[in-house]
C-alpha cells in the first residue's frame, strides 16, 4: 500500500492537470515526487527551496491573484516555523490555501525533535478559520485532499506514515462518523488511532466515533453518540497533543453533565530517537495502553 505521502503526490499532480487554478508551493521536501508535473507546469509548482516563511508568503500571494495554492513540507516547518506568516499571510489577507503537511508528530524519529511536530493542530487553534483534516488511510487522504482543492477556505491537511488497515468513510468532510455503538461511553478515535481504538475496546461497552475532520469539530455528532443519558462520559484519541480538543468536547456537552478524557502525545519530549512505534507505545497509544487507560476512566 502506497504512503499518504505518495497518494498526496499522485493526487496533486493529477489535480494540476486538471485544474489550472491550482499552484504547488514546495521547500525541497517532497521536490522529486514532483518532477513531472514541475516540467508540465513550470508556472505553477514552484519550490522556494529551504525557506519556510516565504513558502507560506509564496502560497498567500498566488492566493491573492486568484490561485488556489497548495502548500507543502513537514508539519513542524509548516506549521511552527513560519506560523507568523500563516496567521497573517492567510488569515489576516483572507485569503485561502491548502497546507499539506508530513512527517505527523514523530514519522521519522531519527530526524530529531526539530522534525517532530505534536503541536501543530493546537497551534492552528488558536487562529479562526482553518478547516483541519487528519486522514487515516491513502484512501482517505485524495477523497479529503480532492476535496479541500475545490473549495476557497483555509484547509489543514496532516499526513502520517502511521495509518489503518483500511479506509472508512469521512464523513463529507465535516463529521464523525460511528464505527462501533454501546451504552458505556464514547470514545472518539481521530486519524491513524482507529484501528489501535478499536483493539483497545473490543469487548467494552462503548461508541467509537471516527473522525477525520476535526475542525470545525463535530459537536452535533457527539451530542448523538451520547444520546438521552443523563450524563457523559467521552475520550478523544488524537495522534497529537494530549487534549487538543477536549474543550471542543466540553463546549460540545456543556448542557450535559460530563467527564472528558483526552489522549495523545505527553508534553515531555522523548529524548530517544527510537522507531515510530516505540514513540507510539510510550506515549500509550498502542492499543495495550490506550485499553489501560480507557478502561480505567470509564470504570472509575
Amino acid at each position: 500500500m502506497d504512503t499518504m505521502r505518495d497518494r498526496f503526490i499522485s493526487t496533486t499532480s493529477q489535480l494540476l492537470d486538471e485544474n489550472p487554478r491550482l499552484a504547488l508551493v514546495l521547500a525541497e521536501i517532497s521536490r522529486d515526487g514532483f518532477d513531472r508535473a514541475q516540467r508540465a507546469h513550470p508556472d505553477r509548482v514552484i519550490n522556494v527551496g529551504i525557506r519556510e516563511q516565504l513558502l507560506i508568503g509564496a502560497g498567500a500571494g498566488l492566493a491573492l491573484t486568484g490561485l488556489r495554492p497548495i502548500v507543502h513540507t513537514f508539519a513542524s516547518f509548516l506549521v511552527e516555523r513560519p506560523f507568523e506568516q500563516v496567521k497573517l499571510d492567510f488569515g489576516h489577507q483572507g485569503v485561502g490555501g491548502v497546507l499539506v503537511s508530513a512527517g505527523g508528530s514523530y514519522d521519522w524519529p531519527a530526524g530529531g525533535f526539530t522534525h517532530m511536530s505534536p503541536g501543530d493542530v493546537a497551534l492552528l487553534d488558536t487562529l479562526d478559520g482553518w478547516t483541519v483534516h487528519v486522514p487515516g488511510h491513502p484512501d482517505e487522504t485524495e477523497e479529503l485532499l480532492r476535496q479541500a482543492a475545490a473549495g476557497d477556505g483555509r484547509v489543514y491537511v496532516r499526513l502520517s506514515l502511521q495509518s489503518n488497515d483500511r479506509a472508512r468513510p469521512v464523513g463529507g468532510g465535516t463529521g464523525f462518523t460511528a464505527v462501533r455503538e454501546g451504552g458505556g461511553g464514547v470514545v472518539i478515535a481521530v486519524g491513524p488511532m482507529l484501528d489501535n481504538v478499536l483493539a483497545a475496546t473490543d469487548g467494552l461497552d462503548v461508541t467509537v466515533l471516527y473522525a477525520t475532520t476535526v475542525r470545525p469539530f463535530d459537536a452535533a455528532g457527539l451530542r448523538r453518540a451520547v444520546g438521552d443519558h443523563g450524563t457523559a462520559d467521552v475520550v478523544v484519541v488524537e495522534p497529537y497533543l494530549a487534549g487538543t480538543s477536549t474543550a471542543a468536547a466540553n463546549d460540545a456537552l456543556t448542557e450535559l453533565p460530563h467527564r472528558v478524557l483526552g489522549l495523545g502525545v505527553r508534553r515531555a519530549e522523548l529524548r530517544k530517537y527510537g522507531e515510530m512505534d516505540e514513540h507510539i507505545a510510550a506515549h500509550g497509544l498502542d492499543a495495550r495502553g490506550l485499553r489501560a487507560r480507557i478502561g480505567e476512566f470509564l470504570h472509575r
